[in-house]
This record gives C-alpha cells, structure tokens and sequence, in this order.
C-alpha cells in the first residue's frame, strides 16, 4: 500500500555517524508539502546496541513503510530483500527498501542522484576521464551513472584493491565504450583525469580529512564529493581554490532523496518547492 492511500508514513534511516543527517528534515518537510503525517527516524546500530540485521528486522516488524540505508551497510544489505531491476542487482548496492506484504524491495537512488546532480551543474559537458576514489556502496552507484553519462575512462582507485578490481570487472561486464582501469594509488589515478570523485566517507563530521592531496587536483576540470555533511569538505575547498569546477555531496543528498520519496509513497512532489522549503535548513 502506498502513502497515496494513507495519511501516516512511518520512514527512518539505517547507518553509522549519520546524526547529523538531513534525511530526516527532507522527508519529514515533503510529507508537509504533500499533506501526509511523516516520520523518519535515525537508527544507528551500535548506539541500538543491536547488530544491523536486528536493526533492520526491528523497523519491518515496527511497522515501516521504508528505510533508507547508508554508509556502511548498503552492499550488506542487498541479501536482505529482492531487486526487481537487473541493471541495479549490478550495483550491488542498495539505498532505499520498501516493506512490502510480499517482502523488502530494493533500490538505488544513488545512481539517479548522482546522474541528475552531474547534470544540473555540468549540464551536458563530457565528463572525460574521471578518477573514482572509493568503490564501496556509494562508488558502485556512482560508476553506473559515470556509464550512463558517457564517461571516456574510469580510474578506480580503493584501499582494498579487490574491491576496485571488482568493481572494474563489473563495468567492463556492461559492454560500454568506457574504457575501465584499475589503480592502487589515488595520485597516480588522477593524473590525466578531467574529473576526480570522492566516495570515500573521508571528509565526514566525525572523520574529516581528504582522499587526495590539495596539489594533485591540477589539471582537473572538476570533482564531485559524495559526502554532503558538511557540505564545503576540505576535499571541496581544495578543488576551488585550484580552481575546480565543484559539484557538491548536497545535489547527491537531494535527488537521492526524491527519488526515494517517490518510491516511498507513490507521490510526485514538486523539486523547487522543496528546496525552497528546506532552505534554511542546509547541512552546513
């Protein structure tokens, strides 16, 4: 059933370090703009004292409609509930599931997110060859939007070389035009790169710092943080003063989070009134 047919929305929020997360303020004024009582709470795990399967077993049998997921269960999460789409079963990753009567669905706003945030600063600009930093969760959505983009090459860099290796073997599994690399060292990455992304949780309240040093983003013609809390990242500073074009972790935040308010409830909701409405509440 879906919020279209009832008046209360019960949604929340699965993840470590996530307090300051604006997930809540997003869904919360959409149900205002759309007359349905929402609310969306933040469940973090160990603060639960419980293991993320409690936790996620806990909102189903609580009576949620949804849940988002983040960082860092968003590929542990994917044994937990069907995915109907097969180009998101690629991913590996989910973001947004959905309590249904015939068990939890899955789903990946971070792919469209990420695909609607490039466009809105970059418009139709080439994306060229792009530097991937982090092939988590997160990284795999994002590299499925750099394909779907049209991105001439992925460098995939990871602390764990296994994991941007596999990464690599899924992308180039896809069949497209973009040629796939795999690097051990984001610096070596970077060099020849048009665009550099960060999807590590590096830059985070509560972790801070940068996955790239300040003068090796020379030669870049822009960058992406997928991190929105803050929003100015060190990694985000460092691109402008080297004078970057600079696609912030917020436009991430918020087409993720429509698209997952439409999944939720069924309901189309309108973009600018929403950001308007949130305005004052920025993540800063």
């Amino acid at each position: 059933m879906t919020a279209a047919a009832t008046n209360s929305v019960k949604l929340g929020l699965i993840g470590d370090n996530i307090i300051q997360s604006k997930s809540p303020r997003l869904h919360r004024t959409a149900g205002q703009l759309t007359g349905l009582d929402v609310t969306y709470d933040r469940l973090i795990p160990k603060d639960m004292g419980l293991s993320f399967d409690e936790v996620f077993e806990l909102a189903r049998a609580s009576g949620f409609r949804g849940i988002n997921i983040t960082y860092p269960y968003k590929e542990v999460v994917t044994s937990k509930v069907t995915v109907s789409d097969p180009l998101l079963r690629g991913i590996g990753a989910v973001n947004t599931v959905v309590f249904d009567s015939d068990g939890p669905k899955g789903f990946n706003t971070d792919y469209t997110g990420f695909m609607n945030a490039y466009r809105s600063v970059r418009g139709t600009e080439q994306l060229g060859v792009v530097c991937l930093i982090g092939t988590g969760g997160v990284g795999k959505a994002v590299a499925f939007g750099l394909i779907g983009l049209g991105a001439q090459a992925i460098h995939c860099v990871d602390l764990d070389p296994a994991k941007a290796a596999s990464l690599a073997d899924t992308l180039v599994a896809l069949g497209s035009q973009t040629r796939i690399e795999v690097f051990g060292d984001a610096v070596a990455a970077v060099d020849g790169a048009d665009g550099i992304i960060n999807c590590t949780p590096l830059g985070m309240v509560g972790i801070g710092g940068s996955p790239l040093p300040d003068d090796a983003m020379q030669g870049a013609a822009w960058v992406f943080d997928a991190v929105y809390t803050p929003v100015d990242t060190q990694f985000l500073q460092d691109a402008q003063r080297a004078g970057l074009t600079v696609i912030s972790g917020y436009e991430l935040f918020f087409g993720q989070g429509v698209d997952a308010w439409k999944i939720f409830t069924g309901i189309e909701i309108d973009h600018a009134a929403l950001r308007i409405a949130i305005q004052g509440h920025l993540p800063s």
